[in-house]
């Protein structure tokens, strides 16, 4: 099958979204299928075709992470795609390039398949900055219901994600196919120990520190002072072993969250290591120990993932999401304010190393639905019904 994924956000950009597509990429090619990805081209103003990857030039959001925003066609890439014959096209995303695809299936006649993967209602506020907000919602809602009503298929990336959808009056059918992960990287050692721990040393991380970890975007809505606060609790209420806070990331609130560890007097113990490359991403789940997250606005949560593969025990605020992956106590803990967070913190710390075995097997079974094998073989179910509604 011929697929082509349209996104603006695409590796080297860090995010669920930039990820999900990566792997989508990956197990279709893998699976023997022709696969084309249109994307951003964040380097210049050039359209840049590599293989089967073509990078239109777009206007840099700086206040948005940093993230390109291309135009809504463009004729060169246009060519390319139908050239290519696509027998379905993927639209993953909604601002220039998720229209651009959008008009090519409209123009060569090719059925669409639509990804939901943003909770934009919770980003809202970039936009309006607190004006006008509830019209912002209204307009992203009424956006969201016309989509479903012009794609042939639907798609969810988690069950939270569709009963949101239903509730603001989509009644189209809705696919729900949870993004595969590539667990392979996490799960492989990046060497020796020796290598492991020249990493620690060059962040200042003794080898008997207990390493917590926050990877991922550094914004409001990852909800990250809250860990800070609930940390700095667990440091007053009395350590039981020497811990270091690991940051790893970059974004909008890297600053305000800079000025607050000085203000809970935890910046010693905090370490803003600022952001990686995706390819780098496990070294620093392998020099940690637990993984934390107070978000609550994640569509699939793929970073909890990848931690559980890594074998860090998650300690994640309680989110309808994780429930069918995190089951508390068994493949992860969950918590809910931040006296929970400073319980449930010294209780992973000090969990015995049969215990903490026993919770790593655990969640790696917990993470058998999200092989890149499953993600294939739903993604693909998805496109053969969206094919048969042109037949």
């Amino acid at each position: 099958m011929n697929v082509v994924l349209f996104s603006d956000t695409y590796p080297p950009d860090i995010n669920g979204v930039a990820t999900s597509l990566y792997n989508l990429h990956l197990t279709l090619v893998n699976h023997g299928h022709k696969c084309m990805v249109v994307t951003v081209n964040p380097w210049n103003n050039d359209v840049m075709i590599d293989d089967d990857i073509i990078r239109i030039p777009g206007l840099e959001l700086k206040k948005l992470y940093g993230y390109h925003i291309a135009g809504f066609f463009n004729q060169k890439a246009f060519e390319a795609v139908k050239k290519f014959h696509p027998d379905v096209i993927h639209v993953n995303h909604d601002a220039g390039l998720g229209q651009f695809g959008f008009i090519c299936a409209s123009r060569l006649n090719v059925p669409t398949a639509y990804t939901y993967h943003t909770m934009y209602e919770d980003y809202t506020y970039y936009v309006t900055k607190g004006h006008f907000d509830l019209i912002a919602k209204s307009i992203v809602r009424s956006y969201i219901r016309l989509k479903a009503e012009q794609t042939a298929e639907f798609i969810a990336p988690s069950e939270k994600v569709k009963d949101y959808l239903r509730s603001i009056g989509v009644d189209t059918y809705i696919n729900v196919v949870p993004t595969g992960v590539d667990f392979s990287r996490f799960r492989e050692q990046i060497g020796t120990k020796e290598e492991a721990l020249a990493l620690r040393k060059k962040f200042g991380i003794d080898e008997k520190d207990f390493v917590i970890l926050s990877l991922g975007r550094v914004a409001k809505e990852k909800s990250i002072d809250v860990c800070l606060r609930g940390y700095a609790d667990y440091l007053k209420s009395g350590e039981d072993k020497p811990t270091k806070f690991l940051i790893v990331g970059g974004g909008p609130a890297l600053d305000d969250l800079k000025a607050l560890t000085k203000e809970l007097g935890i910046e010693k113990k905090v370490i803003f290591v600022g952001p990686v490359k995706p390819d780098e991403t496990q070294y620093y789940y392998q020099i940690s120990d637990c993984f934390v997250s107070a978000s609550i606005t994640e569509t699939q949560g793929l970073t909890f993932m990848e931690a559980m593969a890594s074998s860090l025990v998650v300690l994640a605020r309680y989110d309808d999401n994780l429930a069918g992956t995190i089951v508390d106590g068994k493949t992860g803990y969950f918590f809910y304010d931040l006296g929970d967070f400073k319980d449930r913190l010294r209780a992973i710390v000090n969990l015995s190393p049969s215990a903490r075995k026993n919770i790593i097997s655990q969640a790696n079974k917990a993470l058998e639905p999200y092989s890149l094998d499953a993600f294939h073989d739903n993604v693909m179910e998805v496109y053969r019904r969206a094919i048969r509604k042109r037949w």
